[in-house]
């Protein structure tokens, strides 16, 4: 099972704060993903392309009819991104001069906007070693996977674009943006074919994130998806993204990383270290701390997100997810059209 505690010596039983992640020593000893209502496939058990069919049907069959609405511009108005450049003509404004340009050419030229009618949405998508875990209907990786295909599922028409950056904290996969379906169902089988991270290499979540910071993008929606687990160093570029995009954080959560049950004394390790640990979960009193501790990390984690100006969306291995996706939503259109917001 998958902890997450800084590492403690043997005699000190009960490790007092967050910042390890933390894994079943021996092989089997962690509790085995099961089917269950709600689950996404675990494209551990069969072929991809099947999977990720069925995945796309159990989308559409759920999400179509519930969240379908008319998609607005950023702002109204001819456009407010830059576009290219072309050669001045009578008529033209003149506060659209394209004064560098005019420079080099010695011919004036006036600078095209491009109106704010078509979305452009970045996924960063975290596969590090601590997402692959998972004790009740799934692993975090492939609700992850989930999340993004419900997110694609949501935003790719219109002729809106889909792009992606995966990190994996051995390698970082950057997708270009591109329309159409099409392109969103070959975006999510490169995504599952993304090889898993070896044991003893950390995440990089911060570094993923920096990559869309610089060069600056169209105005556009960034969708983190990740369990937040490990440094905070993400917050910062999560931030600076904040002022130029609109935001969603999606959170991946397993029950165990929340509270442990009683099933005595338990070997874990890190995946993202090899650190091993020795945990007396048969102690009420361990228990209770662990419990407060994780519920600790994951308000810090969510201040963060707030800080950042994020939506915050919390996936659970053990429920709906796709529930949980609708009633996000939902609510997020209540609240923005003045309605009531649970």
């Amino acid at each position: 099972m998958i902890l997450r505690r800084r590492a403690a010596q043997p005699s000190q039983p009960a490790p007092q704060h967050p910042g390890l992640l933390l894994h079943p020593a021996t092989p089997g000893s962690g509790a085995e993903p099961r089917d269950g209502g709600g689950a996404p496939p675990r494209f551990t058990d069969g072929p991809a392309d099947v999977l990720l069919r069925r995945l796309e049907l159990t989308v559409r069959r759920r999400l179509d009819g519930l969240l379908q609405g008319d998609h607005l511009g950023l702002v109204p108005g001819s456009g407010s991104e830059a576009g290219d450049s072309r050669t001045y003509h009578p008529g033209d404004d003149v506060r659209r001069m394209d004064w560098p340009v005019t420079a080099r050419t010695q011919v004036p030229h006036v600078r095209e906007t491009i109106a704010d009618r078509e979305l452009e949405t970045w996924a960063v998508v975290d596969l590090s070693a601590s997402l692959d875990f998972g004790t009740a209907n799934c692993q975090k990786r492939d609700l992850a996977i989930a999340g993004l295909a419900a997110v694609g599922h949501l935003t790719v028409h219109g002729g809106n674009r889909l792009g992606a950056v995966v990190t994996t904290g051995e390698r970082l996969d950057r997708y270009p943006a591109m329309a159409g379906r099409l392109a969103a169902e070959r975006l999510l089988r490169s995504v599952v074919a993304t090889p898993r991270a070896a044991s003893g290499r950390r995440g990089d979540l911060a570094a993923a994130l920096e990559t869309l910071r610089r060069p600056h993008r169209r105005r556009g929606l960034v969708v983190v998806i990740s369990d937040f687990l490990g440094d905070s160093e993400w917050e910062r570029p999560l931030r600076g993204l904040g002022t130029r995009h609109e935001l969603l954080a999606i959170e991946v959560v397993d029950p165990r990383e929340l509270e442990l049950p009683d099933v005595g004394l338990l070997t874990v390790v890190d995946p993202e270290s090899g650190q091993t640990l020795e945990v007396p979960t048969g102690d009420a009193e361990f228990r209770a701390r662990f419990a407060e501790g994780a519920a600790a990390q994951r308000e810090q984690v969510a201040a963060a997100l707030r800080r950042a100006g994020a939506g915050h969306l919390r996936l659970r291995t053990d429920r709906d997810w796709l529930m949980d996706v609708v009633r996000f939503v939902a609510d997020r259109r209540r609240a923005g059209s003045g309605g009531a917001s649970r």
